[in-house]
């Protein structure tokens, strides 16, 4: 099974184009999303529709659980909660229901875990080895080969064995047998490892390939929906510059 995984794409519209465009191309077998399909840009409804045409397999992320009200936004950051509660006035109520529907976590191809944050919580970030550390115990105890994530925003791959790789893009990795991998493909919709172009990876679960992928968008079009929405203007900087 050739598997698209996406995380993070936060209502923007022309990345989860950019996005599903390379993948027509690619024709992957399945998509599998990693949470955190609204937040932070100005297009939920329109990514939602998107994600749900497409009958990807999804989880909620921290800022969905939030959209959807399984979840309080006060501990967000301003920016981040005034976008979570706009989203609240602007979703769909069917779009709502389909998020709270959609779970935590997902197991897939028999040994792959699908999370948002990691294993034990979607609002639990991994970003460096000391985070990666706590996590395979809870992978092995319950047989788990590969636990794909989000949340960071940072295209990164951890191996239980022979140390990690972090920020490295356009580039194949073979995933040895008798090791335990943690993998997030980076962000569509809001890049924070420095390169702003929109970030997926694709998994061949027969060949045990997994591949970074960036794709170039209209970031122009992206933040002036963000200031014509009224959205905060500190959220087109983080666009422009990936970080």
């Amino acid at each position: 099974m050739l598997a698209a995984v996406i995380a993070d794409l936060h209502a923007n519209l022309e990345a989860t184009r950019a996005v599903f465009d390379r993948l027509d191309a690619i024709k992957p077998d399945a998509v599998i999303c990693l949470g955190d399909i609204t937040g932070y840009n100005a297009n939920p409804n329109e990514v939602v529709d998107i994600v749900r045409e497409r009958e990807a397999l999804i989880i909620a992320g921290n800022h969905d659980a939030a959209v959807c009200g399984l979840e309080e936004p006060w501990f967000f950051n301003s920016k981040a909660r005034t976008a979570i509660l706009r989203h609240a006035e602007w979703l769909r109520d069917d779009h709502k229901a389909w998020l709270a529907n959609a779970g935590p976590q997902r197991i897939f191809n028999e040994r792959c875990l699908a999370v948002h944050g990691s294993p034990n919580s979607r609002d639990e970030y991994i970003i460096d080895w000391l985070d990666a550390m706590p996590q395979w115990q809870l992978l092995e105890k319950n047989d788990i080969r590969i636990c794909f994530f989000g949340h960071s925003h940072r295209s990164s791959l951890f191996a239980e064995k022979g140390g990690l790789v972090l920020q490295r893009t356009l580039d194949k990795y073979r995933l040895k047998n008798g090791n335990r991998y943690l993998i997030n493909p980076g962000s569509v919709g809001q890049p924070r490892d420095g390169d702003p172009r929109a970030a997926f990876g694709i998994f061949d679960t027969e060949s045990a390939v997994f591949e970074f992928h960036r794709v170039e968008y209209d970031i122009g079009a992206t933040t002036k929906k963000i200031l014509d929405a009224g959205l905060p203007p500190g959220l087109v900087s983080r666009l422009t510059k990936g970080k």
